[in-house]
């Protein structure tokens, strides 16, 4: 397998970046959130979404970025109506990996098997 260079990882990091404030505001995130599903301090996040070309990425961020885009991706396709998409990862939840809790709190975790956990919960859900 091909290593990404510095310019692709700024690339793919820079149109991750620029979809992603749409999804925070969508799952009704306040801005320490957002900053945490990326790892990062709320600083550095407003830094990023007002120059997403300039940002360092780095493995971890493209990671989380394809998790968050994937399971952004996946609430649309398994709930085709927006606000049903949308409230899903607030929504109490009874999967095991959720405890009863909304998949959001997983998410929040810090981690990124958290956002990896809740992935794969749509991907099977998918089937």
């Amino acid at each position: 397998m091909q290593t990404m260079t510095m310019e692709q990882r700024q690339t793919l990091a820079a149109a991750g970046l620029r979809a992603y404030p749409n999804i925070a505001r969508a799952w009704g995130l306040k801005e320490q959130e957002a900053a945490r599903l990326l790892g990062v301090s709320g600083p550095t996040y407003r830094r990023w979404k007002r120059d997403p070309e300039r940002v360092q990425a780095d493995v971890n961020l493209l990671e989380r970025l394809s998790l968050i885009l994937g399971i952004y991706k996946a609430l649309h396709i398994l709930l085709p109506r927006p606000e049903s998409a949308h409230g899903w990862v607030r929504r109490p939840n009874t999967n095991p990996r959720f405890g009863g809790h909304p998949p959001l709190e997983r998410m929040l975790g810090g981690h990124v098997a958290d956002l990896v956990a809740v992935r794969e919960h749509l991907d099977a859900a998918r089937g």
